[in-house]
């Protein structure tokens, strides 16, 4: 099985400067826990915004975040994989780089992310 057979293809973006807030409400609507952060430019990379790094945020800002935007906080350039790569190979990136979710790029260009619950329901749903 590979990444493109599980990815989830319906990713939701943010912009850089919209604030933490926007971010945390958008993010508890959604039903997620990660937000994709958009490109600036032909020359940029994608990041990535997660409740792990907003809880990080708060408490290092003693709950203050006022004035924090996405950019302050999310990780930026996010990890990648291809989607023709099989999902054990998506499974070790993830544990080596102690991280739940990859984005995976075609040419450049943002078609989805994969985590670590898809990897685990894939392989549950198969058996």
């Amino acid at each position: 099985m590979i990444v493109k057979d599980i990815m989830q293809k319906d990713v939701l973006m943010i912009s850089p400067f919209a604030s933490l807030k926007d971010a945390i409400k958008k993010m508890k609507e959604s039903g997620v826990k990660a937000l994709i952060v958009e490109k600036q430019h032909q020359n940029d990379t994608y990041g990535i915004i997660t409740y792990t790094s907003i809880l990080k945020a708060i408490y290092q800002e003693e709950g203050d975040i006022e004035l924090l935007n996405v950019y302050d906080v999310a990780v930026k350039p996010a990890l990648y994989i291809s989607p023709n790569v099989e999902i054990k190979y998506a499974a070790r990136m993830m544990i080596n780089f102690n991280v739940k979710r990859l984005l995976v790029l075609e040419n450049d260009n943002l078609i989805g992310i994969i985590s670590m619950t898809d990897i685990i329901e894939s392989i549950f749903i198969r058996n």
